[in-house]
């Protein structure tokens, strides 16, 4: 007898599978705070992916203390630029916006972006000091500066919001003031050994069969006689008279935005030609700008936006400093 049971194709965690909004990821969720006030979050661009030799740190590890191979991916990160900061109050069972202060000096191609306020820094600083002591938390306005890159063309800046944590909410607003119309490079943030949630929106597939879609199998060779095999054999019940929305169809696949934990940060460095492949690296080009290393993949294409934030589910934090003996610049056309 046939069996009638089987686990479902596919996750309905991420339903309805459409297209993202905007290309740059919203996050909604920050790790806990440390002592100290920081900005707890960064930005940069895909620049493409290559393989680094370096010293097994992991305890325990079969390989602990000899070389190894490890594929990582090299994200550009020029300096981040501070537009403006946003203080937010409690507000029925959540927070909303209560104030927030812009900077005199801002890039000319934010107007690009967005309609640019015009209140005044001063008098708008004022007003939220005077109401600071009763503010649940503290964000940071930043955009990222495309200018400086080769490999993105495009000059509109991409805006998002980075939380300020650690220390009290006077110690968080004393530091955003400082930051305030100032750029902040990554080095200043994270360093090698942090562990790193990084999102992006991932590569648009379009319309895609239910096959590859949810990986149902392929109709048997038999039941494929009626001339469909990649399709499903039952789209519901009778009864309700309508096709359930958990039915595996076709649809829009990629272009979602997803968030991997726990990306580990190899090396930060400023000399892009030192881990730039001969020929650049393929649609993106020349690295000219402060970079980061970080183990693994990341989700999207080269020139796509990826933000970083501390891990909020940290593994391996308690490693050392990492030792990279070598990153590989062999060409990477035609792969």
């Amino acid at each position: 007898m046939a069996t009638i049971h089987r686990p479902r194709r596919g996750s309905l965690a991420f339903s309805p599978r459409k297209r993202a909004k905007s290309q740059v990821p919203r996050t909604r969720y920050w790790a806990a705070g440390e002592e100290k006030a920081r900005m707890d979050g960064f930005a940069g661009y895909k620049a493409g992916m290559t393989h680094i030799i370096m010293i097994d740190d992991k305890p325990n590890s079969l390989t602990e203390g000899m070389e190894i191979s490890v594929p990582v991916t090299i994200l550009e990160t020029p300096p981040l630029s501070i537009a403006a900061l946003r203080v937010y109050e409690k507000y029925n069972g959540g927070v909303r916006a209560a104030g927030e202060a812009w900077s005199d000096k801002l890039d000319p191609n934010l107007a690009r972006s967005i309609t640019v306020p015009k209140n005044k820094r001063g008098a708008a600083l004022d007003e939220i000091g005077a109401i600071i002591e009763d503010m649940e938390e503290l964000r940071l306005i930043a955009h990222t500066n495309p200018k400086l890159l080769t490999g993105v063309p495009k000059k509109n800046p991409d805006l998002m919001e980075i939380q300020v944590n650690g220390g009290s909410i006077m110690d968080q607003f004393e530091m955003a003031k400082g930051l305030l119309g100032s750029q902040v490079s990554i080095s200043s943030i994270f360093g090698p050994g942090s562990i790193l949630d990084v999102s992006a929106i991932t590569k648009g597939k379009g319309v895609q069969g239910p096959v590859k879609r949810w990986g149902i199998n392929l109709q048997k060779r038999k039941h494929s006689r009626g001339g469909k095999r990649r399709h499903i054999g039952n789209l519901g019940p009778w009864n309700p008279h309508h096709v359930r929305w958990t039915v595996p169809l076709l649809g829009q696949m990629g272009y979602h935005q997803r968030t991997e934990f726990n990306k580990r940060v190899l090396a930060i460095g400023t000399d892009g030609s030192a881990i730039t492949p001969d020929g650049g690296f393929p649609g993106y080009g020349v690295v000219r700008s402060e970079y980061v290393i970080v183990s693994g993949s990341v989700p999207g294409p080269s020139k796509r936006l990826v933000r970083m934030r501390s891990a909020v589910r940290a593994k391996d934090a308690d490693l050392k400093t990492p030792q990279v003996l070598y990153v590989s610049t062999d060409s990477k056309q035609g792969l």
